[in-house]
């Protein structure tokens, strides 16, 4: 078996893996870190020798690797004996529904809101999803001394926190749960749509927040968020294949030939916000709901604006937002015209509410364009260029703006 075998392996097992492994060293950096080295042994192992059981050998390393380190720690002895009186077999098979209840802890703890949030999504690409901190590093386009530092932080904030490795009790665990959705959100909507670098989409990371939800799904399935952020992602997943050119260039809404669009992912899209749709929709679900408008479209004009405006309403109320307020004034300007949708983005640059953000100038360029005010929309187009730190769509801002000339 060579490298890609074990990557293959680690990533499929990894949460369960560590997950575990906390459970039976009480230690949740300890864990990672035996984890990790098994890792690396199973490189030179399997290259050799190939295990009859991967996920077993990976889980019987890592504990012997555990067991080794708290041997060292002289102030640990204890737990060391308690540790070895458990024989280790390649084999061992961990009770399933255990192991369900504790790759749940482990989103929690990886999640947990003692950690900021850039450790929360590292810590989470790390443990849960199995990345390593080099692909962390590229899908987030930063450095990997970095990626390592905010994990390595992390760990060392758990364990001073004195984060117990245990699913929160009944009453917190929806309140928590949001958090856990935040942040699968997060690394969603970057792969979705990159914040900077020269690539739009990043579908490896948008794919793996996918995988995150769906594992939290099946862990969670009396929770009807859960399946809300599982359907926006498949539904907006599900429009990959057409939003961007061989070249990588954006391909616009209008634009984008729909039949590209996969409608698997559609298909388990809709299924998922039938499922969260029993007990009333939450911000996500509400966000798939729109989703789904657009999936069930033949074209941009044949869309229901007017369903969609009063979904942008209906979210405005249960997660109040000036994204929020941009999109609704984009279904708005579908709806009922470009001019009542200038008077709420007008109102969003009065009260100062998306400073910073190319979100804002990009919609007031396009609403002042349809209303042929050329001069203005330039100007607000160029603007969001300057704002923009995603190449790909610089270039769109740039080619509309010169369009005006």
């Amino acid at each position: 078996m060579g490298a890609a075998d074990v990557e293959a392996v680690w990533r499929i097992e990894s949460a369960r893996i560590v997950a575990a492994l906390t459970r039976f060293t009480g230690d949740f950096g300890l864990a990672e870190d035996a984890a990790q080295e098994a890792v690396a042994e199973a490189l030179v192992s399997w290259a050799v020798e190939a295990p009859v059981n991967p996920a077993g050998w990976l889980m019987a390393t890592a504990r012997r690797r555990a067991i080794d380190a708290i041997r060292r720690r002289v102030a640990l002895q204890d737990r060391y004996a308690l540790l070895a009186a458990s024989p280790v077999e390649e084999d061992e098979e961990v009770d399933p529904d255990r192991i369900d209840d504790d790759v749940l802890a482990l989103m929690f703890i990886s999640c947990h809101p003692v950690l900021s949030p850039e450790a929360r999504v590292a810590l989470t690409l790390r443990v849960v999803a199995g990345l390593s901190s080099e692909e962390i590093a590229r899908a987030f386009l930063v450095s990997v001394p970095t990626v390592q530092a905010r994990i390595t932080r992390g760990k060392k904030t758990i364990s001073a926190a004195g984060v117990p490795f245990e699913l929160p009790p009944v009453g917190e665990r929806r309140q928590r749960l949001g958090g856990v959705l935040s942040v699968i959100y997060v690394i969603f909507t970057e792969g979705s749509t990159a914040t900077s670098g020269d690539r739009l989409v990043r579908p490896e990371v948008a794919y793996e927040a996918i995988r995150l939800a769906r594992t939290l799904a099946a862990l969670q399935p009396d929770e009807p968020e859960v399946h809300g952020l599982l359907a926006l992602c498949e539904l907006t997943a599900a429009r990959f294949p057409a939003r961007t050119a061989p070249d990588g260039s954006p391909i616009l809404l209008e634009d984008q030939d729909r039949r590209r669009w996969d409608m698997s992912a559609i298909r388990r899209g809709l299924a998922s916000l039938a499922k969260a749709s029993p007990r009333g929709l939450g911000p996500y679900g509400l966000q798939a709901a729109i989703a789904a408008v657009h999936a069930s479209a033949s074209s941009v004009e044949a869309t229901d604006w007017d369903r969609i405006v009063v979904l942008y309403e209906a979210l405005g109320r249960v997660a109040p937002s000036p994204v929020v307020e941009l999109n609704r004034a984009v279904a708005v300007a579908m709806a009922t015209g470009p001019a009542q949708a200038l008077a709420i983005v007008d109102e969003l640059i009065a009260t100062d509410r998306l400073p910073g953000s190319h979100l804002l100038p990009t919609v007031r360029g396009e609403l002042l364009t349809r209303l042929d005010r050329r001069p203005e929309a330039r100007a607000e187009l160029e603007l969001a260029a300057r704002l923009c730190g995603n190449e790909r769509e610089r270039s769109v801002l740039l080619r509309k703006a010169a369009a005006l000339d």
